[in-house]
């Protein structure tokens, strides 16, 4: 028996029972016939029972279960968000010269609704990206050194959550943490990214874009969840709002 899986050991116990019961049954009431008209109708009954437990309640498991990992994906990407997440896309927004019109249409409140997100997302998907890296540009590599050494300093984050089996089940988010990890190595393996040949540049500009475009999308759904079913911390998510030049994580009167 010890060889048994626990389930084995239980239905062999649960068919061991059942043949008590019957034995008991019969020694009591001694009518053969009842017994087998009544075991024949118990057997006829069992495949509809298998339905029912197929459809109705492994259904209903399932659906626990799926609700409690994707509550779990939100609390890995309300981590990512806050380590990582947030600060990135104040760094891309701030050196995006576009921003302003993306700003526009994320400065969240407290009185959104699920319309105002739906209509943000549809606004954010046509909005045109830019991220542009030159060699001269002072301010292009002075925001190159800050992702390089900010990124580089998360590596080990990153790669934790990459090894999170769960994730395998949130496609779009996954998606962004390769390509945030993505462009770390890139820069990792870049010790001065002040001295690019030209080419790298505009390789690193389209990893860079890649990188963004996926955070902007994920931070959005992640808000409007936070809206929905935590606004404790959708009011923190307000107050340091990377796309809010005038937010403040302190409370104003």
């Amino acid at each position: 028996m010890k060889y048994f899986g626990w389930q084995v050991r239980l239905g062999l116990l649960l068919v061991a029972l059942s043949a008590v019961l019957y034995i008991i049954n019969f020694i009591i009431f001694r009518d053969v016939r009842d017994l087998f008209f009544y075991l024949s109708i118990d057997t006829a009954f069992l495949p509809f029972e298998v339905l029912l437990v197929i459809l109705v309640i492994e259904q209903a498991i399932s659906e626990r279960e799926k609700s409690l990992m994707l509550e779990k994906l939100n609390m890995v990407i309300g981590a990512f968000y806050s380590e990582v997440g947030t600060d990135l896309l104040k760094y891309f927004s701030d050196f995006d010269p576009h921003s302003d019109k993306i700003r526009k249409n994320l400065k969240l409140t407290d009185n959104w609704s699920e319309k105002d997100f739906l209509d943000a997302g549809k606004r954010i998907i046509n909005f045109d990206y830019i991220i542009e890296l030159k060699r001269n540009d002072f301010h292009a590599l002075f925001f190159l050194e800050t992702i390089h050494e900010f990124l580089i300093g998360k590596r080990k984050f990153l790669l934790a959550l990459l090894e999170n089996p769960n994730l395998l089940e949130h496609e779009t988010f996954t998606e962004l943490l390769q390509a945030v990890f993505h462009l770390t190595e890139e820069l990792e393996k870049r010790e001065d990214v002040r001295r690019l040949p030209d080419a790298d540049y505009t390789h690193l500009a389209l990893d860079t874009k890649r990188a963004y475009v996926r955070l902007v999308h994920e931070w959005l759904r992640y808000m409007e969840h936070l809206m929905t079913n935590y606004p404790y911390l959708f009011s923190l998510a307000l107050r340091t709002n990377p796309f809010d030049p005038d937010a403040s994580v302190k409370i104003q009167d």
